[in-house]
Order: structure tokens, then sequence, then C-alpha cells
């Protein structure tokens, strides 16, 4: 009956895992919009099935049964391979947090040649050995995981130990970049904290590694799905993380469907190249664009340019908005939409006047759309 106070741990852990996993997956399947683009809700869930789901599944089962020895060495090695490919999958999630899409050469280069010699350690002699103290025959539950243990040659060992201090440091590097670059400094905050949290499951590996111990093994792995567990309410809480850190808004203006510039804002990221690289492309397009205010309600369409995407919402009541950003996604779009729903119900009889186009317009009347536009798009001040 002791021995089963062994193994309970990891069982209640394994399955709140898996609770916590399956909720995350299910809400970024169901909310993926939120995330921006498709692309990041993609990203955030690989990374969560792979670090969370299989890689906890493939430790369990390693640790937890025994099958025979190659079949066992086998779960581990590819636990090892699921664990390091989260690592690099989750270093992806920091770069793009930086900049979507834009991968660092040197780190991620440097990170796939240490993967490659992981690899190639599995082929050299002893990389990997099992010791067991049960004297039952296979397959068989382990009650006690104090009895089942895996050891690691020198260079196995070794490239584990680099690989993973290597993604410490990139880690905390990335976290104090991203801190740097964000508009708001709260944002990043729990993400450089996640980063500290990740130092302990790392450590525990690497003194697992080093002395072969098995109390060190399930310190890391119990930490580790503390530390996932954080990661996993992070993104079900806060899915705009990345919009907010990586999403850039030049300008926000409105037109009269005569083409007269109502309003305009221009936001802080906004520079000269963006002012020379697409306003002849809204010159060109926004006579088009106000013309179609017939069965136009609620649609939003798009101008691409080399550097930017200009959104264009307009409305039946005779205005447009239109926003210029470096990348367009959901969420601009949901904040376009309540802009403009308030700038309607805020300027209501302001725009009904407006509809005789003999009419002089004063665009002073609409100076306070500043307050809207700061209060709806406040996330990208």
């Amino acid at each position: 009956m002791a021995e089963t106070l062994f193994i309970a741990p990891t069982v209640i852990g394994y399955i709140f895992i898996l609770c916590v996993t399956g909720y995350t997956l299910f809400f970024i399947f169901t909310h993926h919009e939120k995330y921006g683009i498709k692309f990041t809700a993609i990203l955030n869930f690989v990374t969560i099935f792979n670090t969370c789901m299989l890689y906890s599944t493939l430790y369990f089962f390693s640790v937890i049964f025994f099958f025979s020895e190659g079949i066992n060495i086998l779960l581990w090695k590819l636990s090892l391979v699921s664990g390091f490919i989260g690592l690099i999958l989750i270093s992806l999630i920091y770069a793009f947090l930086k900049e979507l899409k834009k991968i660092p050469y040197f780190p991620f280069l440097y990170f796939m040649i240490l993967f490659g010699f992981f690899i190639g350690s599995f082929f050299t002699p002893n990389s990997i050995q099992l010791s067991l103290n049960y004297s039952n025959s296979p397959p068989f539950l382990i009650l006690d995981i104090s009895k089942i243990n895996y050891t690691f040659n020198f260079m196995t060992g070794f490239i584990i130990s680099i690989f993973q201090l290597s993604f410490v440091f990139y880690f905390f590097y990335s976290s104090y970049i991203i801190y740097k670059k964000a508009r708001d400094k709260a944002t990043p905050k729990g993400l450089i904290i996640n980063s500290f949290i990740f130092t302990f499951p790392i450590l525990m590996f690497i003194l697992y590694v080093m002395f072969q111990v098995w109390i060190f093994r399930e310190l890391y792995i119990f930490s580790l799905w503390i530390n996932l567990t954080s990661v996993c309410f992070m993104i079900v809480k806060k899915p705009e993380l990345f919009s907010e850190l990586t999403n850039k808004i030049y300008y926000i203006n409105i037109y009269h469907k005569s083409g007269i510039l109502l309003f305009s804002y221009k936001f802080k990221t906004a520079n000269n190249e963006v002012d020379s690289t697409i306003w002849g492309n809204i010159l060109i397009g926004i006579n088009h664009i106000l013309s179609e205010f017939v069965d136009t309600k609620d649609q939003i369409e798009v101008l691409q340019t080399e550097n930017s995407d200009i959104i264009v919402n307009y409305d039946n009541c005779g205005f447009a908005v239109v926003l210029i950003t470096n990348r367009k996604n959901a969420i601009l779009k949901k904040l376009m939409d309540n802009f403009s729903e308030e700038f309607r119900n805020r300027y209501k009889n302001e725009l009904q006047n407006l509809q005789d186009l003999n009419k002089l317009i004063n665009v002073s009347d609409f100076k306070e759309a500043k307050d809207i536009i700061e209060k709806n798009f406040q996330m990208y001040l």
C-alpha cells in the first residue's frame, strides 16, 4: 500500500494536465479569431498539444508501465524528442511575440544543430539505459516509480544539458526584448515571470541527467506541469497577447462619402516611410471605396501594400473608417466595428445633416472623435 503513494501524485498530475490541455485546445479551436490571425492560433494549438499532451503521455507511460526494456527506452527517447520539439516551438512563440514570422537565424540555426547532435547521440553506445528493480514479468504497472530509472552516457547527457540551458538564456533574452518593445509594460510581465518559473524544471532535469536520481525527475515533471498550467492560463485568459505586442496601427482616418476627410488620427508608431508608401494607394482606391455605400453595412475591404494593410470599414450612414496597420487581424476588425457604431451614435445628427452633398461641411464638428479612437484602440496607443 505504501508503494502506491509514489505513483498517486504522478497519476493525478497527469490527469490534471490532460484536463487543462484539453480545455485549452478546445478554447483555441473555438476562439481562434481572438488570437489575431490564424497562424498564431495554429502555432499555439500545436505547441500546447505537443508540449502538454504528447510529451506528458510519453513520459507517463515510460515511468508508470514496464513493457520491455527496448519499448520503454524507445518511449523515453520519444518523450525527450517531443520535449525538445516543444522547446523549439515555445522559442518560436517568443520570437513571433517580438515580430510575427521573423525568425532570428543565428539562435534557431544553433538550436537545430544541437537538435541534430541530440538525435545523433541516440546512436552512440549506451546512450540511454534503463534500470529496473522489479522481478515481475512484463508487462506490469510500476507502483513504486523510484524502482525505474533512466541513465545517460556522457555525450547524451552533455548535449541535453547544453540544449536546455541554451533555451533558458534565449527565453530570458527574448522576454527582455519583448518588454523593451512593448507599448504597455504590464503586458509582457506574465511572460517574464513564466520565464523565471521555467528555469526550475530545467534545473531539475539537468540535475537528473547529472546525478541520475529519480527524485529530480519527479520534481522536474511536477514543476513542468505547474509551468505549463500557467502557460495555458495565459493563453486562455489573454489570447490577444500577440496582437498587443506585435500589431501596430499607423493612422485612422474618417472620410465622408463625398471624399472629404472628417478626422485624422496619427499613432506614435507611424513614420515617414509609412507616409510615402501607402498614401498614394489610398488616394487611388478611396474614390471607389466611398462610392460603394449601398448594401455594404458591416463589410470590410482590405487594400494591401508591401509593408502595410489598409482596412476600410464603410457605413451606410455616409462615412468610411480607414485604418492603416502593419497587419490585419480579427481583433482590429472587431475594434473597427465597435468604433464605427460608437461614432455613428455620437454623430448621428451631424451625419444626417451631411446627406445633402451641397451643404457646407464643418469638420471641426468631429474633433471629439479623438476620444472615441483612444477609447476603442487603447491597446495600440
